[in-house]
């Protein structure tokens, strides 16, 4: 076997890329992936975070959906805004990491032995226990009404966004807030008794 008929593994990867050689990707409108990751960089975590993905798996999943963005802005088409478009790229991200298999298998406990806090911290304590309050009436919900409900009350979305989204008539959207917050409402204001 001579000189040219050896093959190693670097040859079969290409080129690599220097800064100096190194074209950022954008979109057909502009919009170059560092500049869309920095500025829905928060919106990408508290969207993963909504969907259930819990704290030490967000850094992960949100280089997925940057990753994603990476390899999709280009075709980006712009019929929906923006920050709809990731919206819709977390949902999907956090889907699969729901669907994973090491996800299934593992179990968190429910409930932490209570650290000892000091008095200034009460009012951190109090906000703490209503958000967890909060996930678990979320939790309760069946899929569509959580995504409205968050949607709508917490991401700040108008009802035509979120019925274009979720691919509902904009009455049906409603009916679902008004579900969703009557089962918030009536688990919160049962927890507090």
């Amino acid at each position: 076997m001579d000189q040219r008929e050896k093959k190693t593994p670097s040859d079969h990867v290409g080129p690599l890329t220097t800064p100096q050689n190194a074209q950022p990707k954008a979109s057909s409108n502009g919009h170059s992936v560092a500049e869309v990751c920095a500025r829905h960089h928060t919106d990408i975590e508290r969207f993963l975070r909504r969907r259930g993905v819990r704290d030490g798996d967000i850094e992960d999943l949100r280089q997925e959906v940057m990753l994603v963005i990476h390899r999709r802005l280009q075709g980006f088409e712009s019929r929906s805004s923006l920050r709809t478009w990731i919206y819709g790229i977390c949902v999907r991200v956090a889907a699969d990491y729901h669907r994973r298999a090491h996800r299934r298998h593992e179990t968190a406990a429910r409930c932490l032995p209570e650290p000892h806090i000091s008095a200034p911290q009460q009012g951190a304590l109090e906000l703490q226990q209503a958000l967890s309050q909060l996930e678990e009436a979320l939790g309760d919900l069946d899929d569509t009404r959580r995504e409205t409900f968050l949607l709508y009350e917490l991401h700040q979305y108008t009802m035509g966004e979120i019925s274009k989204l979720l691919g509902c008539p904009v009455q049906t959207g409603y009916s679902r807030l008004r579900a969703a917050r009557r089962h918030v409402d009536s688990q919160l204001s049962r927890e507090s008794r």
